[in-house]
């Protein structure tokens, strides 16, 4: 029987000296983070293109693994995608959207949301596990390594409780980062899919932190952590199970929030940078071409096509194709071909994103 929450353990081991030093830490990055997000002037940029980055790492720890090529060459838009991988992540980054426009307006985080949320990462509608069977494995040898509820009602029930500890109706004095971590805990614990609760679960971190204005914009990345550490992601999550191994768990999310938040605030700090320079350039060497929505087309897609600038800019596909061309002779873009399409490389931004 998965226990509800709060935990049944002192706050004093929810939050020992270990976890209150890196909560400090963690607090701290994400608070930077937060003020450097807004420096970009146009949010969507960095909504575009990081958002994509966590879809993509977040997909690779269910083994969907795709490459940047492949991703931006793909348009979700038209539902053109370069392989069935590059459709899913962005699935996965439409469904962070999704659940981000919602908390954001609302400012609480249903269990309805999640379902939502599930079933854009998934394209299905099969909703909260009815049929038991369910079990955890280990990838290596098959061995059970966990089952998680199989009754419908006692899921509901669960996932009732978590609703109601998400959203504060159930008091519980930790630091939010602290319950963000008991949160996913339990969320990953119920595992009420079938199928994309890791990712839903990735997804639910990132609109808490929305919902305690701890960010303004999903643009955390955990997932690249997680990812590099994932062996031990399942051995601390499992802990808890069967130890009530709280500190552990709770200080590796921690972690995983400083390390990405610093590795974030350095890729936009970069982005900043560049853009600022390709404003530069772009207004000396040809004054009446420079744009913002010029200059934010080139940010957002990091391989641009003539029809998305033509879009952007409500302009004619001659003059778009004439502006793209003109920034290659600049060297601010790279022309490449594709079948039977045109992509304009933004090489400095796809280097920044893959944290170079």
């Amino acid at each position: 029987m998965l226990p509800l929450l709060p935990p049944e353990i002192s706050l004093e081991s929810i939050e020992s000296k270990k976890v209150l030093r890196k909560l400090a830490t963690a607090r701290a990055a994400l608070a930077e983070l937060k003020g450097v997000a807004g420096t970009i002037p146009n949010e969507q940029i960095l909504i575009d293109t990081l958002s994509l980055q966590e879809a993509k790492d977040s997909s690779a720890i269910e083994n969907i693994v795709t490459t940047q090529d492949e991703l931006y060459q793909s348009d979700y838009d038209q539902q053109s995608f370069a392989n069935p991988a590059a459709k899913e992540v962005h699935n996965y980054a439409a469904a962070l959207k999704t659940g981000f426009s919602e908390v954001k307006q609302s400012g609480i985080i249903r269990i309805g949301l999640l379902n939502r949320v599930q079933a854009a990462i998934e394209r299905n509608e099969a909703g909260i596990r009815r049929v038991p069977g369910t079990v955890l494995r280990n990838d290596l040898t098959g061995e059970v390594v966990y089952t998680p509820p199989q009754d419908y009602a006692q899921i509901q029930a669960l996932l009732d409780n978590l609703e109601a500890f998400i959203n504060g109706t159930i008091e519980y004095e930790v630091d939010p980062l602290v319950k963000m971590a008991i949160i996913h805990y339990q969320f990953e614990s119920i595992h009420p899919y079938y199928d994309g609760n890791g990712r839903t679960g990735r997804i639910l971190n990132l609109l808490y932190l929305i919902k305690e204005d701890l960010l303004s914009i999903p643009v955390l990345y955990i997932s690249r952590y997680i990812i590099r550490h994932r062996q031990q992601y399942y051995q601390l999550l499992q802990q808890v199970r069967t130890s009530n191994g709280w500190e552990p768990w709770i200080w590796y999310l921690l972690d995983a929030v400083e390390q990405t938040a610093t590795g974030t605030i350095q890729t936009i700090k970069g982005i900043h940078a560049l853009m600022l320079s390709y404003k530069r350039q772009i207004r000396q060497a040809h004054p009446k071409l420079y744009s913002q929505d010029l200059l934010n087309n080139l940010f957002r897609h990091p391989y641009t096509r003539v029809a998305w600038l033509q879009k952007d800019l409500a302009v004619s596909r001659l003059t778009a194709t004439k502006y793209l061309d003109t920034l290659v002779e600049l060297g601010l873009l790279e022309k490449i071909k594709k079948g039977r399409r045109n992509y304009y490389l933004n090489r400095g931004l796809l280097g920044l994103l893959a944290g170079k």
